[in-house]
């Protein structure tokens, strides 16, 4: 009768024969151990830094996100920084490092064309040779899929580049984005691309129906990513910001804008419009605006702000967006709201337009005045 121990014994010897097996050597000599490498801080600093693909904002490989809700302008965004990247120019005042790009252009394909042509009518020039698309239907969660266009990039010279995804959902339409089971095979998908080229992988997104939430699905892919821009959208005004980078600060923000562009006109004689990128500074200047101080300027700012509403556009010297009013018409108004002595009226309030314009929060010329 066997003992304790050497039942023990036996069940051990049973549980390494399964591992020789599937490892497919039966009775061979079990592998060595991983030879671990303990690094001490010293061979940590004699490591080299990680390459950025657009310094302080995107790694040149790894897995990142680029979300917003509808119509925010996420995927004009996401194409300006594809142009960028693949002719390596600065992207928002950051240095950028010349890649080779492949678009996904999963939803919406028929509009891709009139946007890159916009970009190339606005920049007088052809798109970068190191820019593609993809158009065809593709699954995420398709091995084969995945294998295939990965080589298809990497024969193309791709390696090293960066593959969009535009959106995920499309990527993955049959995946349910709140489980964490489909968003794990997302993700093993997504990194399986990214190590076969050696690239960056972006995924397009999408915020649910509470925005302040983030992105739409299970939180592994948050926590899964190693860069994340948010789009968002306030009326006109669109910004963009860095909600996550493992490697730098976030919390950097840019306002932009969608400038139109004409491209013709159709078989009807319809124009023919898209849209380019451009960088919206109105917000940082207002930003830097002085706000007034002096009681009298606050009191001639109140009173002038329901005239600017009904102002008029084209005044000579004024943008032309901006609406504006006489500078005689907003002193005689402004004087009239002043509760210092009736002869000095005037003289305070033309006192008050001048410092609010020295102070950046009116703009004067040629005798318009206008909010900045």
């Amino acid at each position: 009768m066997q003992s304790e121990v050497e039942r023990a014994n036996a069940l051990i010897d049973e549980l390494v024969q399964g591992d020789s097996a599937a490892a497919g050597s039966i009775g061979a000599t079990p592998a060595p151990p991983v030879d671990y490498q303990l690094l001490t801080s010293t061979d940590l600093a004699a490591l080299p830094p990680a390459p950025w693909l657009v310094r302080g904002l995107l790694p040149a490989s790894g897995l990142a996100a680029v979300f917003g809700p509808s119509a925010s302008g996420k995927s004009f965004l996401t194409l300006d920084l594809c142009l960028a990247l693949a002719q390596g120019e600065p992207w928002f005042g950051h240095r950028t490092k010349e890649s080779f790009v492949v678009y996904a252009s999963l939803e919406g394909q028929l509009g891709m064309r009139q946007r890159v042509k916009a970009w190339e009518v606005r920049q007088g020039r052809a798109m970068p040779r190191k820019m593609r698309f993809l158009l065809q239907p593709f699954t995420l969660t398709s091995a084969l899929d995945v294998v295939g266009l990965a080589d298809a990039m990497l024969a193309a010279g791709g390696g090293g580049g960066v593959l969009v995804l535009d959106t995920l959902n499309r990527a993955a339409p049959t995946a349910d984005e709140n489980s964490s089971k489909d968003m794990g095979e997302i993700l093993e998908q997504a990194k399986r691309f990214q190590e076969r080229t050696g690239g960056l992988v972006i995924l397009v997104h999408h915020t649910g129906k509470d925005s302040s939430k983030g992105m739409r699905g299970h939180s592994s892919l948050f926590a899964a990513l190693d860069a994340v821009i948010e789009v968002s959208r306030d009326g006109e005004r669109r910004k963009w910001s860095l909600a996550k980078s493992k490697d730098a600060e976030d919390g950097e923000a840019r306002s932009f804008k969608l400038n139109v562009v004409e491209l013709g006109t159709d078989e009807e004689g319809d124009p023919v419009t898209s849209c380019v990128v451009a960088g919206d500074s109105a917000v940082e200047e207002i930003k830097q605006v002085r706000l007034p101080k002096g009681g009298n300027q606050k009191i001639v700012l109140d009173v002038l702000r329901p005239l600017f509403r009904e102002g008029r556009l084209g005044r000579p010297g004024a943008p032309p967006y901006k609406k504006s009013i006489e500078l005689d018409v907003a002193v005689l108004e402004a004087s009239s709201r002043l509760t210092c002595d009736k002869d000095r009226r005037t003289e305070r309030a033309r006192d008050a337009i001048t410092r609010l314009v020295s102070g950046g929060v009116m703009g004067c010329q040629e005798g318009w005045l206008w909010l900045v």
